[in-house]
């Protein structure tokens, strides 16, 4: 759906009000007693999969937000599901991506927020309230507190600052020899970093994020963040990244071809 300059300032706005109401509901739990659920503790044998009252008091906020200011657009969260609107208009939500570091302390999970047209994301926000960056992305460019960034120059994994999936046990054989390849060749390379990472590449910082399994709430806001700073964001065969799965972002597009092959070969050996 087309949109004009004055309207994705607008949506644009309001998606930095979503991300202050979803910064006020999280921030009094951050570094404090709290107790943490298993999302998937019905399901035996699958991973731990965290979730918080500041997960779902985020969620809510923004949702009420929505329902209140623009009625007809939908809404896609990860604690409350998805709920279809009048229009083609979706807000894609996580309110908290990296509950396992924010559970543990550290300053690296965000608040998620995109808003898709009905056919792609065109606006995406990676919030991280406690540090008070906000990172933006629009079809007209990418912003760290209001300051324009851009990916940086990096035609080579040899150069490449790296940030890749924290190894996780029955990762798949394929996988994870894409990771070991990359990771061999790569300057520096740091596992974890969730949505942050993308806000750092994005910022010019990290040239290259590498993950296996994504979902629709967490890749859709790192969209329009990664591709308005100039990087490239796909699956890892090169196809549309916003359903989620395997992810690879580049900061340069000349890498982002290079790698598309290596991976192709290694995930077929």
């Amino acid at each position: 759906m087309a949109i004009d300059s004055a309207q994705m300032d607008v949506l644009r706005a309001f998606a930095e009000e979503l991300a202050d109401a979803a910064g006020a509901a999280i921030l009094p739990h951050f570094r404090a007693d709290l107790v943490v659920e298993d999302k998937a503790a019905q399901d035996r044998g699958a991973p731990f999969d965290p979730v918080t009252v500041a997960d779902r008091a985020a969620e809510r906020a923004m949702r009420c937000l929505i329902s209140a200011r623009y009625p007809g657009h939908g809404v896609v969260g990860e604690e409350e599901g998805s709920v279809d609107g009048a229009s083609p208009w979706k807000w894609v939500l996580d309110p908290i991506d990296g509950t396992r570091a924010f559970v543990t302390g550290l300053p690296i999970w965000g608040t998620l927020i995109a808003l898709n047209d009905g056919m792609k994301p065109v606006i995406g926000v990676i919030d991280q309230p406690f540090t008070r960056e906000r990172f933006i992305g629009t079809p007209h460019g990418a912003w760290c507190n209001g300051a324009p960034i851009r990916t940086r120059r990096c035609p080579s994994l040899a150069q490449a600052r790296v940030m890749l999936t924290v190894p996780v046990a029955g990762a798949k054989v394929a996988e994870q020899s894409v990771f070991d390849a990359v990771a061999a060749q790569a300057q520096i390379v740091r596992f974890g970093g969730d949505c942050y990472a993308y806000g750092l590449l994005a910022h010019g910082l990290v040239d290259l994020v590498l993950e296996a399994h994504l979902d629709v709430h967490d890749v859709q806001a790192l969209i329009p963040v990664v591709e308005g700073a100039g990087g490239v964001i796909t699956t890892w065969d090169g196809g549309d990244p916003q359903h989620g799965g395997p992810v690879i972002a580049c900061g340069d597009p000349e890498l982002h071809r290079q790698l598309l092959p290596l991976i192709a070969r290694l995930r077929r050996a």
